[in-house]
């Protein structure tokens, strides 16, 4: 059984979140707690194997709840917060500050919600109790200086996929990237309410271009571009540039966008001047298409086990042969670059 912590100030969201996980007949609700303080005393007396928190407390907000909690008794922890544009920003920060995942409280009355928020509730606290946490130290963010001297890349592109752990993969990943790093385009699972306050968070931190994608982008040199949440992208090649175009559709591998339908174009659009990257996520989205990538001439590289919170994409990646590396988080961005 997966014991449950359930911490919100609401009597209505901690009645609602309790019901729907006690239904399902792996997870146990083990306690519910008001605040931080009540959920303290509770981790330290329950040892839940996961915590769901809400953003705003009184007393102690959830993401200076959550720093705490990671410091001195990491537990895998899924925010449930509201989609607002302020609720994206926070649940950012919660991502930056050691959370598993988030679930978006639907907008109506949250009891009246409940079949909005069930299925991917119950699905993302079984994923967060096999995910690995570890204590976390507050450190100053620290750029990389490559030495590499980087050729022409104006017709070389990198692609890379990500899901549950991938937000601050994606920042550790790109803050390695030198000003002259070759186009990049990327794929994360989020909903679109969060990649433009994703992709802006990320401009600021790095020295490469980093936007929210809109169709028609071109690919270049010392830009990444992000795909908007709940939309679908795919790389074009005009003579000698490369475009992206963004389109509704249905979830393709179980989601939108989806890691597979980007690699994909890649492997059509670009060949063998790609390089493939997979980070950590639960599932085996982007995996196919990565073979495909390969098959086409890309050079592909896995997150390890060791430094993935979820082990699951990189892995079945590895199993179908799509991988020409497998590296910890931080040898990724030199690799690509050698690659390139």
């Amino acid at each position: 059984m997966i014991r449950v912590l359930v911490v919100d100030d609401s009597a209505t969201a901690r009645a609602v979140i309790s019901e729907i996980l006690s239904d399902a007949r792996d997870i146990e609700v083990v306690g519910t707690a008001t605040d931080a303080y009540v959920a303290r005393d509770k981790m330290v007396q329950l040892r839940p194997d996961v915590v769901t928190l809400d953003v705003e407390m009184p007393r102690m907000d959830g993401v200076t709840f959550l720093r705490k909690m990671m410091k001195h008794m990491p537990v895998p922890t899924v925010m449930v917060s509201s989609l607002t544009k302020k609720g994206a920003k926070v649940t950012l920060d919660a991502l930056e500050a050691g959370a598993v995942d988030y679930v978006a409280k639907p907008h109506s009355y949250i009891h009246g919600g409940r079949s909005e928020i069930e299925q991917e509730l119950v699905e993302k606290v079984r994923m967060a109790s096999h995910a690995k946490v570890v204590k976390r130290i507050d450190r100053p963010i620290v750029k990389k200086a490559h030495i590499l001297a980087l050729a022409e890349t104006t017709h070389k592109v990198i692609a890379i996929g990500s899901s549950t752990g991938g937000t601050e993969a994606l920042r550790e990943l790109l803050l390695q990237m030198p000003r002259n790093a070759p186009g990049i385009v990327m794929a994360q699972h989020m909903p679109g309410s969060f990649t433009g306050s994703f992709a802006e968070r990320l401009n600021e931190l790095c020295e490469i271009e980093v936007k929210e994608a809109k169709s028609g982008d071109r690919v270049k040199v010392g830009q990444a571009l992000l795909a908007p949440g709940d939309y679908h992208m795919v790389v074009r090649r005009s003579g000698g540039t490369y475009y992206v175009e963004v389109g509704d559709g249905k979830k393709v591998s179980g989601h939108k966008p989806s890691v597979d339908v980007l690699f994909n174009s890649v492997a059509k659009s670009a060949g063998a001047n790609a390089v493939g990257i997979i980070l950590t996520g639960m599932g085996a989205d982007g995996a196919r298409g990565m073979a495909n990538m390969k098959k086409m001439g890309a050079k592909n590289i896995a997150q390890d086990e060791k430094t993935c919170v979820v082990f699951g994409m990189p892995k079945v990646a590895i199993e179908l042969d799509g991988v020409d590396a497998v590296l910890p988080l931080n040898q990724i961005a030199q690799k690509a670059l050698e690659f390139i």
